[in-house]
């Protein structure tokens, strides 16, 4: 009987483990694609601040819904005011960059977070840099300089409107893991209402002193492709959460790469756009970069690297 039981709660680990690995796919898949139906609004004459902020305005609707009983003792604090801030510079980023920008470029200069976050993480939590993290800093800054390289220079060129607003969002997502870290006290939906709400309110706020445009959808077929962008952006962070509480982190981070895969096909099969040769290998040292952070996780002390909100 021992045997047996023991079987059936292996069998159930195993079912838990898969479902985590797809929950975690997943999340890759929507992170790895949610950029064009940005676009799609974007055509339709609504600018990216706008539908961020109607989106994320939505996810905080719905998240109040869904996490109800989670947050029952929620308070505002400063913690989540700089986590809200965080988020806001990373999705406004991410989102305006890949508009205006070749998207899986956007994803591989983001995906610096790890240089950011070793950075961080010994400002802020007064962690060791380490050989690990001077590999992950030195991976990260050749990687950088490769897709940045201007031949006629024989420099790294400066980064281009996109390229910035891509190197912003990166950093804003290690601060915003860097914060998490620190406020481990917070619930994780605490973190992503604050997440959802840091979107909206940064978004309102710039449209109303006149950057962006402040038109609104025309059509009830864009109001729902609202309202389903919002449903998905709440979809993706439970299921990352559900998948990173039970994967290892230095697992979870090698998954979630993947992202970059399925932003490379979607960005060639749905708006014709190939890398060149050079940034495929900027973007392989970077990948390296951030598989040598997952290593860092195994470690005590190690650099976690999550994707939150």
């Amino acid at each position: 009987m021992k045997g047996k039981a023991r079987q059936t709660a292996g069998g159930s680990g195993a079912r838990e483990q898969r479902l985590a690995i797809g929950a975690l796919l997943g999340g890759a898949l929507i992170w790895g694609v949610i950029w064009y139906p940005y676009r799609l609004l974007r055509d339709a004459g609504v600018d990216g601040i706008a539908s961020s902020t109607l989106t994320y305005g939505v996810a905080f609707v719905l998240g109040r819904l869904v996490f109800r009983r989670s947050l029952l003792a929620w308070a505002p604090s400063w913690t989540l005011l700089w986590l809200a801030l965080a988020a806001a510079a990373c999705n406004l980023g991410y989102v305006l960059a890949t508009l205006s920008g070749e998207v899986v470029r956007v994803l591989l200069l983001f995906y610096l977070a790890p240089l950011w976050t070793v950075l961080l993480s010994r400002l802020l939590l007064g962690e060791r840099l380490g050989r690990a993290g001077a590999g992950v800093v030195a991976l990260s800054l050749l990687g950088a300089a490769t897709m940045l390289w201007e031949p006629q220079a024989g420099l790294p060129a400066a980064p281009d409107h996109a390229d910035w607003l891509g190197l912003i969002a990166g950093f804003s997502f290690a601060l915003f893991n860097v914060l998490s870290r620190r406020a481990g006290h917070l619930s994780i939906e605490s973190k992503a209402m604050a997440a959802f709400a840091g979107v909206a309110i940064t978004g309102t706020l710039l449209l109303l002193v006149g950057v962006g445009s402040l038109r609104l959808p025309a059509a009830p077929s864009l109001w729902l492709l609202v309202a389903g962008l919002g449903c998905v952006l709440v979809v993706a962070n439970v299921i990352v959460q559900f998948g990173l509480v039970r994967v290892a982190a230095n697992r979870a981070v090698v998954i979630m790469l993947t992202e970059i895969g399925f932003a490379a096909v979607a960005a060639w099969l749905l708006a014709g756009e190939a890398l060149a040769p050079r940034d495929w290998v900027g973007g392989a040292l970077i990948v390296a970069a951030s598989l040598f952070s997952a290593r860092m996780d195994e470690r005590p002390a190690g650099c976690r690297f999550d994707r939150e909100g």
